[in-house]
């Protein structure tokens, strides 16, 4: 089974501190992955909004924020001003893509989108989308082919505006399986690869999970599901926040055994290289819930 790995790397202290030592991971596994990058200002200090959204109090509490974002980053935007993350980190981006790996588009500002786009309009939407791809150009000299949304949050416009904008694939919804997005009724030319795997911060601090064995629990479902429901293939979202930092060791504890179930590591580009876009289910993309997440999520509709 293929294993896709997509990192979003959500701060300017992710993309320079938990960057680098996944990426070392990665290539002393031979692992394939994406790495989706937040590109404009980090606001990361603003999230204290969210407060007051059902389950977020109890997430925090879990997940130790203070201890994987820094007390620094969590004034950003608040009582620090907030660094342009692409401008302060782009040799660590390049870097990235110069090893190898994909490179895509998570965002121009994280929690802006996050936090307003469900609820926002087309001209809000397709400001943030140009604004992201500009800040994508100036640093790697290119387009984004693939787009990965902050905090699995969309709208109707900015799944049209993938198309006119020229993606070529994306990854922004939870699901089960590769899917053709539906637009106003028809098939988009994007398809979408969504998250089919919880993340770490899902399941870390219930049901006695913690990092010395969180990784037992996706083990145990990638060995249940070796070519199952999502027809040979899974979709795992890290971020460099986490994975890249204190959960380090985790991350390589879950490479080592999906190496050993026979699985392959790749990239949403090789993934997306072995699809039959035609032969895909045509499925909405609706608000919904995921477990051990507060709020809802853009996700696939059966």
């Amino acid at each position: 089974m293929r294993i896709a790995l997509k990192v979003d790397v959500d701060t300017l202290r992710g993309t320079r501190e938990g960057v680098p030592p996944l990426l070392r991971l990665l290539q002393q596994a031979g692992a394939g992955a994406t790495f989706l990058f937040s590109l404009g200002p980090d606001h990361t200090g603003r999230a204290i909004r969210r407060v007051f959204r059902p389950g977020f109090l109890g997430k925090v509490s879990r997940t130790s924020v203070l201890e994987h974002y820094g007390l620094r980053t969590l004034l950003y935007g608040t009582l620090l001003p907030g660094p342009d993350i692409g401008r302060r980190a782009g040799d660590q981006m390049r870097a990235v893509r110069d090893a190898g790996f994909e490179v895509g588009m998570h965002c121009y500002d994280h929690i802006a989108w996050q936090d307003f786009v469900a609820r926002r309009d087309a001209a809000w939407t397709e400001r943030q989308m140009r604004l992201g791809i500009e800040c994508f150009q100036r640093i790697f000299g290119d387009a984004p082919r693939v787009h990965g949304a902050a905090g699995w949050q969309m709208n109707e416009a900015a799944l049209a505006l993938e198309e006119q904008l020229g993606f070529d694939y994306a990854s922004d919804a939870r699901g089960s399986a590769p899917f053709v997005p539906l637009i106003n009724g028809r098939r988009s030319r994007v398809l979408q690869m969504p998250t089919t795997l919880p993340t770490l911060d899902e399941l870390i601090g219930l049901d006695g999970r913690n990092a010395e064995n969180v990784h037992e629990v996706l083990l145990a479902h990638t060995e249940g599901h070796r070519g199952g429901r999502s027809g040979g293939s899974e979709v795992f979202t890290l971020h460099a926040e986490l994975e890249g930092m204190k959960l380090l060791p985790v991350m390589r504890r879950l490479i080592e055994g999906w190496a050993a179930q026979g699985h392959e590591l790749v990239s949403l580009a090789t993934l997306c290289a072995t699809l039959d876009r035609d032969a895909l289910p045509a499925c909405e993309v609706a608000a919904g819930t995921v477990p051990g997440r507060s709020g809802e999520l853009a996700c696939q509709q059966a």
